[in-house]
């Protein structure tokens, strides 16, 4: 695992194994709602959860929803830590057997707009539709999704800056382009959104003009 800061956020977290049937039961259905959590706010935002809907989404009773996650705001942390669970396995996974450097970054952004144009989420990326609902909302909530977006942007960084060690790529501010593409990545959620069909097409042509050898 790398040792960078972000590995202790966007890494892998094993579940722990479970052999009770009836705990192994409630974990299935909390793995259920949590499915249907992150699609609903991936459309609606997090304040769009409610045990009502999931109850109606899932085919399960709103108590036992309610049972599961007791409020409104750990349910909202819960789809949270759910959606970065998934993000990590579609797009950072896959990726860390690539050598550091311009060939893990460029996986990186690969898995990122397949993650996109998938969508895994139904309203694409859930950090892209979440944060400027909460981005004025103080708390937890808010601190959770800072908390992945800031690891997301701490690995593009991290791979500019081994692209320049290693004499791939002209020296550059890698703090900067590391915001410029994280900011182009979520422009072209947007647009894919909107049905522009070329999106993809542009935000390889501006991810490129970061990787001009020196």
């Amino acid at each position: 695992m790398d040792s960078a800061p972000d590995a202790s956020v966007l890494a892998r977290r094993e579940p722990a194994e479970i052999t009770d049937k009836r705990l192994l039961r409630g974990a299935k259905t909390r793995q259920t709602v949590l499915r249907h959590a992150a699609d609903i706010a991936s459309l609606d935002g997090l304040e769009g959860l409610s045990f009502g809907r999931l109850a109606t989404d899932a085919g399960l009773s709103k108590a036992g929803i309610q049972t599961l996650f007791k409020t409104k705001e750990a349910l909202q942390l819960a789809a949270i830590d759910y959606a970065r669970d998934l993000f990590v396995d579609t797009v950072v996974e896959p990726a860390r057997p690539i050598p550091h450097g311009v060939a893990r970054l460029r996986a990186l952004i690969e898995n990122w707009l397949a993650y996109i144009e998938g969508p895994l989420f139904a309203g694409g990326c859930f950090w892209v539709a979440n944060m400027p609902e909460q981005d004025s909302r103080p708390g937890p909530v808010r601190d959770a999704l800072v908390r992945d977006r800031q690891a997301w942007v701490r690995i593009l960084e991290r791979e500019l800056r081994h692209a320049v060690t290693a004499g791939e790529i002209a020296e550059l501010d890698a703090e900067l382009a590391a915001f410029q593409i994280d900011a182009v990545l979520c422009a072209t959620n947007t647009a894919l959104r909107l049905d522009d069909k070329a999106a993809i097409r542009r935000a390889w042509r501006i991810v490129e003009s970061f990787l001009i050898s020196p």
